[in-house]
């Protein structure tokens, strides 16, 4: 079987790589010729641990090309995966502009039978339109199924995640689509579940709002907790202990970030709208992320003594570690904050890098921690790297002119930190 992978982002290379991992021919198509030229060159466009050995193993094999003749490319595919971006449009519907782009070239180009899988986080009821986009497109009835098949990757261990997932969703009401889906992953451990399309769209919906509802708690819980001087770290180890609730997503910071959990909860939110249903839970999910990071800041500026013409060193600008994606990073939002506080801010992250056009005399990165930390009178912790954790606490106090930390994370040793003479500040763990 021949794969097409439509959409060169960081699902799209993962989904490939793994199909190529199981030995399936792989074609990887974006019109994005530079991103082409770039991954056929064996580099990718992204961090992700492990995908570039993956990468130049592959493209040695001969398992995986890359292309941007979109004709050529579903001629010569029989099975074509959706991977291309739903972004938030401005009332926080999913844009599906992209995605309806590639149903029209699919319903153009089509030579045969084509098997149609999406990966793309999409609306209820999006497989149905793209029934009728690829219909409405063909100049020759040819047969089609599409099937949904959602990821449920998490960026900075997507690699390990498609190799070994918790389920493998399917839906669709075609025994042929769902028996041809079940083929391709034939060589990966992991239950299957079997449902209908919208039901599949539903589920990827439910678990990205349901994971980021359990963050939104803890950190809410977490404003409380700093009120009423309780570590809200041995909360969340002392309620994670029960199996019901479970340890993941309980630890309270600065807030969510990334590709998938803001988009998904606006989309899922202004769907629930359409239908004139009230979701009070996620919308205060919403609201607690969008307003935890301004919160611990200004309980840390109360700290500090007022933030207007100190320098601030930010630690991790990534929305989270092992990766450089900026997308809804709360790091951002805290720099513009600062920034319209008089501050001066330096900032280090082991990988990502902010926008040229950011940067200034009161802005700017460096590539060192020594340098970064030269001068400052606080640090703010936004990404809990091990680059942080590790380092030698010791050495970094002399360059700084006075020893606030900051830690939005809860990453790093408190008690060793105050022994040491810093000023040791987390999200109510003291």
């Amino acid at each position: 079987m021949n794969i097409l992978i439509m959409g060169m982002g960081y699902v799209g290379v993962t989904t490939g790589l793994v199909f190529a991992e199981q030995g399936l021919n792989v074609t990887g198509l974006d019109t994005d010729s530079m991103k082409i030229q770039t991954l056929s060159e064996g580099k990718l466009t992204f961090y992700e641990q492990g995908l570039d050995d993956l990468l130049l193993k592959h493209l040695k094999s001969g398992n995986i090309r890359f292309t941007s003749s979109t004709k050529q490319a579903i001629r010569d595919n029989n099975i074509i995966f959706l991977c291309v971006g739903t972004p938030s449009d401005k009332d926080g519907s999913a844009d599906l502009q992209f995605i309806r782009g590639v149903a029209g070239s699919i319903g153009k180009y089509m030579n045969e039978y084509k098997l149609i899988a999406v990966k793309s986080t999409v609306p209820i009821d999006t497989n149905y339109k793209l029934v009728h986009w690829i219909r409405e497109a063909q100049s020759t009835p040819n047969e089609f199924d599409v099937v949904s098949n959602p990821e449920f990757l998490r960026e900075g261990s997507a690699l390990q995640d498609a190799l070994n997932p918790d389920r493998i969703i399917i839906g669709s009401d075609s025994s042929h689509a769902i028996d041809m889906i079940k083929s391709l992953y034939g060589k990966i451990s992991a239950p299957f579940f079997v449902t209908t399309a919208r039901t599949a769209e539903m589920i990827k919906y439910a678990s990205n709002a349901f994971l980021a509802t359990k963050i939104s708690y803890m950190n809410e819980l977490s404003r409380l907790c700093e009120t009423i001087k309780v570590n809200i770290s041995d909360v969340a180890e002392g309620i994670g202990m029960d199996h019901r609730i479970g340890k993941h997503f309980l630890r309270a910071g600065i807030g969510y970030g990334g590709s998938c959990f803001p988009k998904d909860i606006k989309a899922l939110l202004y769907t629930a709208k359409e239908h004139n249903t009230d979701l009070s839970i996620l919308e205060k999910v919403y609201q607690v992320n969008q307003t935890q990071y301004s919160h611990f800041l200004n309980v840390w500026e109360q700290k500090l003594g007022g933030f207007s013409h100190k320098t601030i060193a930010i630690l991790g600008i990534s929305f989270k570690p092992d990766t450089d994606d900026l997308r809804e990073a709360p790091a951002i939002s805290i720099i513009q904050e600062l920034l319209e506080k008089q501050a001066i801010v330096k900032v280090h992250d082991p990988i990502a890098k902010l926008p040229f056009g950011l940067l200034s005399s009161k802005l700017q990165q460096f590539d060192s921690l020594e340098e970064t930390l030269d001068q400052c009178d606080a640090v703010i912790l936004c990404s809990e790297w091990d680059e942080y954790k590790l380092a030698d606490w010791t050495q970094m106090q002399a360059y700084m002119n006075q020893h606030f930390i900051f830690d939005g994370r809860n990453m790093l040793d408190s008690k060793q930190l105050i022994k040491l003479g810093y000023h040791y500040h987390g999200i109510a763990n003291e």
